[in-house]
Order: structure tokens, then sequence, then C-alpha cells
């Protein structure tokens, strides 16, 4: 299972989290956001990144700039947290993960209308803050949606929860941000090193 550590703002914890298992690094590039990097800032972590490590780049309804910058940084994969429509991104030449807020059965069909080229995000419902918000989703929902494609999982996960939510859901991939924070954008050692034991004793469950 692929596991994203989203929301990281500076060299050393975006090493720190591949260092701990992260084979996905999210950097934000959503000027609104308290985890916002600056395009130079942005590049130089990917620059510091192992080439194997997928560097993801977060935008909220900026279509038009994602590709622009995404280039600029040199992201692997573009991360759509807004109102986008198919339209705007299923011709994007990078790979695009497109975030899809669960609010209760209608969010299935919401993700089945998705590209079968795009990977789905189920994230908490929250048009402000737009991720990050440390608020669990209904994971019941969220499998249903895994039974129909790959998905990453994501919304409030910590130690404590994230074996319960990938043996409830069986996803893709996780995406883990406040969960590992000491403060938006700071991620703390002891958050993720629990967070990896914890998901390493999933995979050795029988």
């Amino acid at each position: 299972m692929r596991v994203k550590i989203c929301g990281i703002t500076t060299v050393s914890d975006g090493l720190l989290a591949v260092e701990m298992g992260a084979n996905s690094i999210g950097i934000v590039c959503w000027p609104s956001s308290p985890r916002f990097v600056d395009p130079a800032r942005a590049r130089a972590i990917v620059k510091a990144l192992p080439p194997e490590v997928t560097k993801v780049g977060v935008f909220v309804n900026q279509t038009a700039d994602a590709l622009t910058i995404g280039q600029e940084i040199g992201l692997d994969a573009i991360q759509l947290h807004g109102d986008e429509l198919p339209g705007e991104y299923a011709s994007f030449p990078l790979p695009v993960i497109k975030a899809v807020a669960v609010k209760g059965r209608e969010t299935v069909d919401e993700a089945a209308a998705i590209p079968a080229q795009v990977t789905v995000l189920l994230d908490a419902n929250d048009p402000i803050r737009r991720g990050g918000t440390g608020t669990v989703i209904d994971w019941s929902i969220a499998e249903m949606i895994a039974r129909m494609r790959p998905v990453i999982l994501s919304g409030g996960l910590t130690a404590a929860n994230v074996a319960d939510a990938v043996r409830a859901v069986r996803p893709y991939g996780i995406d883990v941000s406040s969960g590992v924070e000491c403060h938006p954008g700071c991620k703390a050692a002891g958050k993720l090193r629990a967070l990896f034991a914890a998901l390493n004793g999933v995979h050795e469950t029988p």
C-alpha cells in the first residue's frame, strides 16, 4: 500500500517522511493553505528527495496554473483538491489525483464519475480549508468506493486509527497530513514513527 505524507513544507520534513517509509510526498501549492509552499521552496524540496519518491503538488481550483507550476517545480503528479470538473483535467500530461469530499452515499456516484485514468482521493468535506482538517470520514462509504476503483484514503488518519481504517476500507493508498504534525506544516518524528509502526502491524496481521 502506498503512503503519502502531505503538507510537507521543508526539506528536512520531506526526508524524514521518506526515511520513515513514505513513498509519496505532498506539497501544497495553494496560497490559502497554512501549509502553502512557494515555488522556490517547493523546487528545493523536490530536488532533495530520492527519485523513486513520487512528488505530488496539491492545487485548489488552479487548473490553469497547475501544469505550469508543476513543471517549474518538477512534480510527478498533480492533486486537485477543489471543484474542478473532469473536462478541466482529463487530458493533463501528468498523472492526476482528484480529491472527492465524502458527504454521504451520493459520494459513491460522484467518485464513479471521475475518469478512469484519474486516481480518486477521499477526504473530509470542508469547502473552506480543503484538507488537512483532522476530520475522519465515513469509512463505510469509502469502502464502497474502494470496491469500485482504487482509492487513496485521507481524512483524520493518525497512528491511533490508521490500522482500523485500512482494514475497513482496503485502500490503494493513504494520505496523512495533520495526523503526523505538531502544528500545521511541521511534521513530528514521533507521530510519523507511530503511524508507520501501526501500518506495519496491519501488514503483519494474517
